[in-house]
């Protein structure tokens, strides 16, 4: 497998407390790869780990490139982008202004108008509020643009917290129909993502947590099939 991310004997800590327990997964180039557990079980602090925004041991190489020494925005500046839970927006800033701080961390900030173009395309609906503060947007419209955000950084690695929290129904599948067509354009993705049979849907690879341990890991269509995910994540 060619690795894009490679994640071995990874722990974290807030303070004294250990949230990761010698975590290890390997994440293909171009793929789409979603860690699924119960909350608490360590799937955010796994996104913050790799992003550099928790204390860590073991080892995280993106490209072969080492980055547990790494600041977040050195990490940032190696096209890695992260779309937070809480979406994270400034929500006294407008749509647009918004936009040009996701390119702000990359190595060449100049020519945004192809980035604008782009993100516009996925999302038209952020380019008819894009003179609107983001905090006047519907919740679907802020997961929106917080997507949007990150991919303004023309990330090759695309990290994603709960995208579909408290959303309806027909935004999320909206917002997952576009993330699969960012995919396509070579744009790989990581996410932790509650709803457990869209991530499955979206995903060809799956990481299950518990506790902050990787206790199963394959293809999600194999995953899928499993009698105990779909008794604990599918409800089946």
């Amino acid at each position: 497998m060619n690795a894009l991310l490679d994640v071995q004997a990874l722990e974290a800590f807030y303070g004294r407390t250990k949230a990761l327990h010698g975590v290890s997964f390997s994440m293909a180039t171009g793929g789409i790869t979603t860690i699924l557990g119960a909350n608490g079980a360590g799937k955010t602090t796994t996104l913050r780990a790799i992003s550099r925004m928790v204390r860590t041991t073991g080892t995280i190489r993106f490209e072969g490139e080492a980055l547990e020494r790494r600041a977040t925005e050195d990490v940032v500046q190696l096209g890695i982008a992260h779309a937070p839970e809480g979406r994270g927006t400034f929500v006294h800033l407008t749509v647009e202004e918004n936009l040009r701080l996701g390119a702000w961390g990359r190595r060449e900030r100049g020519n945004l108008k192809d980035d604008f173009e782009r993100v516009f395309g996925y999302f038209p609906v952020l380019h008819e509020r894009r003179r609107q503060a983001a905090g006047t947007l519907s919740g679907g419209e802020q997961q929106m643009l917080a997507v949007a955000r990150a991919l303004m950084l023309r990330p090759r690695l695309l990290l994603l917290d709960e995208p579909s929290l408290g959303l309806a129904p027909l935004v999320v599948r909206e917002i997952f129909r576009i993330l699969r067509t960012i995919n396509q354009t070579g744009v790989s993705i990581l996410l932790v993502e509650q709803n457990a049979a869209l991530a499955l849907d979206l995903a060809d690879h799956v990481f299950l947590l518990e506790t902050g341990r990787v206790v199963m890991e394959g293809p999600s269509d194999v995953l899928r099939k499993d009698d105990a995910i779909r008794r604990a994540y599918l409800g089946y």
